[in-house]
């Protein structure tokens, strides 16, 4: 079953997060089972919304590729993280890659 990540991360910095992002490269070696991945920070926090296939995708990913980036960044504590099961994903036609 398809899930949706919200993730909160207290204390991390676009340019902590730009890090952990150009080591693991996700945008040119996308993750298996992942469809989208939104970021954007406000009151001192990043937040992420993901759309997975399986809650153990996101969790293989985080163990196998995130997590050393995450140490090597030097990411503050630990994420708020909240799986819910997906009920609807409408993608605007023409929309695609990054920005």
């Amino acid at each position: 079953m398809a899930v949706v990540l919200s993730l909160r991360w207290p204390g991390v910095t676009p340019e902590q997060y730009d890090a952990v992002r150009d080591a693991v490269r996700w945008e040119e070696q996308v993750p298996e089972g992942v469809s989208l991945h939104v970021a954007w920070f406000d009151e001192g926090a990043l937040h992420v919304t993901d759309v997975w296939e399986t809650r153990e995708g996101f969790e293989q990913f985080f163990a196998e590729r995130l997590t050393p980036a995450v140490k090597e960044a030097g990411l503050p504590g630990e994420p708020e993280a909240r799986f819910s099961p997906l009920h609807r994903r409408f993608v605007a036609p023409g929309v695609s890659g990054g920005a």
